[in-house]
């Protein structure tokens, strides 16, 4: 992009287009299907970046319709695969967590050990929830082959990563239930 330097989002929707063109309404239900468990971003965010990498040059678009509707269908250019691959180069950032419960969790000293329960019995219960969804993904997988078979041993490692995150999350969780068996009433202050 000409005048600033791409964000990671760019590139996960250069990655995208480069398994196929995509309307940013495929764009956007990919990205909630399969980069929003490390990279969520809002939709409306993914329905502007598009715009930008045909700007730039990275992506071009076509107008179709099916019926009467109108879509704009994206893909990868020449200068945005090398674009990709040069950014596959670069160090990437480290991992990052964003949890509102853990918040609750690292200030529950200023409330009661029932905040602090249910804190971490929501950070349980929505660990176990993506945990189903992804042995039911992975299931399907097994099954199917999913959209894009030939990406399965990607995918795989991807997904055994967020397997093993939310197994240890979950782990932790008994851990923190057990510590905070006995507690009672006010926690600190």
């Amino acid at each position: 992009m000409s005048q600033k330097q791409p964000s990671p989002t760019s590139f996960a929707i250069l990655g995208l287009l480069s398994i196929q063109p995509f309307t940013t309404y495929e764009l956007a239900q990919q990205m909630e299907r399969t980069l929003s468990w490390f990279w969520p971003r809002a939709a409306s965010m993914i329905y502007e970046e598009p715009k930008k990498l045909a700007a730039a040059g990275l992506a071009t678009s076509r107008v179709t319709y099916t019926g009467k509707r109108r879509s704009t269908v994206y893909d990868i250019t020449d200068e945005g695969r090398v674009a990709l691959r040069a950014w596959l180069d670069r160090p990437a950032t480290g991992m990052r967590l964003e949890s509102e419960a853990m918040i609750k969790v690292a200030f529950a000293d200023a409330g009661d050990v029932t905040q602090l329960r249910a804190a971490v019995q929501e950070i349980r219960a929505d660990a176990q929830a993506r945990l189903a969804e992804i042995c039911d993904r992975s299931a399907q997988y097994a099954t199917t082959g999913g959209p894009f078979p030939d990406r399965l041993p990607v995918a795989a490692i991807t997904g055994k990563l967020l397997m093993s995150q939310y197994e240890a999350v979950v782990k932790w969780t008994e851990w923190a239930e057990d510590s905070i068996e006995g507690w009672r009433g006010q926690i600190g202050r």
